[in-house]
């Protein structure tokens, strides 16, 4: 065989090995770069104050409402407390503002009524003194008390604008005390932690004596029902992806199994640079310094997984798609 027959077999076969593969990956989507995800449920407290216990154990399985941990509630009872003794306070000066109100209503009542014959009286001296029937005396007597009682009258409607206006002050402190205790009594609610999902306690390093901080992560808890496989296809490959079609997983935390599986999506967009904001996932367009093509995030869950899989987040898979 000479020379260039051996180079020309050797081409061929180069061709026909691309032309196979070519027809191969047009049936057949395969990816060793897959992974079990779950969500990461991050359990913060809403309240600061000190643990007083902790009810859970790491890689423990909890159901959604379980006790995980208490906070301290004497502080919050104790301001709640004093929220209802602010509340009742200013309730005993509201009913004392309306006596004071009531009196002072009547006292400009009488004011009113004592103005009012002022004013008939002076009416009448006036008539008299007009007929030589009176001294003159008794007319600016009477115009005198004419005049105070109207002045009585002004300052019986100023104290009631002023009672009002002590009342009004005391229906809000009275309004603040009534929302100052919702809040603390929501406060103390807030010293039970309870599980806001089913799943797996992972990590746990609170102990009691700590101190829990308001809006900080506590507890994590892996979602028991939010399994999904990610796998990262290359972007030759999604163009043909439906949700609905079925596909096999491979999982090495449980080798020599193939699961059945279903597409759920495809990503439609992945970050290029690894710096940028987590709102689009970043796939690495290296391994082991070979540069690949793009990939892009495939979305699937497992179909009827028998009862006693485990899955574990962060395990690697592996899947193949029959587009």
């Amino acid at each position: 065989m000479t020379r260039r027959l051996r180079i020309s077999l050797a081409i061929a076969a180069v061709l026909a090995a691309v032309a196979v593969y070519r027809i191969a990956t047009s049936f057949v989507a395969y990816t060793a770069d897959a992974y079990v995800q779950s969500d990461l449920v991050a359990v913060a407290p809403e309240v600061t104050g000190r643990i007083t216990g902790v009810h859970v154990a790491i890689n423990q399985d909890v159901a959604a409402g379980d006790l995980l941990a208490t906070i301290d509630p004497v502080p919050f009872q104790l301001e709640a407390d004093q929220r209802r003794a602010e509340i009742e306070e200013a309730r005993a000066q509201i009913a004392a503002d309306e006596d004071t109100v009531a009196s002072a209503e009547a006292a400009l009542a009488a004011a009113i009524a004592a103005e009012t014959y002022a004013r008939q009286t002076n009416t009448r001296m006036s008539t008299l003194a007009a007929a030589q029937d009176a001294p003159r005396a008794d007319v600016e007597k009477a115009q005198d008390a004419l005049t105070r009682a109207g002045a009585a009258v002004e300052a019986a409607r100023a104290a009631i604008a002023r009672a009002q206006a002590t009342q009004a002050m005391h229906q809000a402190a009275q309004a603040r005390a009534v929302a100052a205790l919702a809040t603390a009594e929501w406060k103390l609610g807030r010293t039970r932690l309870t599980a806001p999902a089913t799943g797996s306690i992972v990590n746990l390093t609170v102990r009691a004596g700590d101190t829990a901080r308001a809006n900080e992560p506590l507890i994590g808890i892996i979602d028991a029902r939010a399994w999904r496989i990610v796998a990262n296809f290359k972007q030759s490959f999604i163009r043909s992806f439906q949700p609905g079609d079925t596909a096999r997983v491979w999982l090495d935390s449980q080798p020599w199994h193939l699961h059945r599986a279903r597409v759920e999506g495809v990503s439609r967009g992945i970050s290029r640079d690894p710096s940028a904001d987590r709102l689009l996932p970043y796939v690495s367009p290296t391994t082991d310094w070979i540069r690949l093509q793009r990939r892009f995030p495939v979305t699937l869950t497992l179909v009827d997984p028998p009862d006693d899989l485990k899955l574990y987040m962060g395990a690697d898979a592996r899947v193949l798609i029959l587009p």
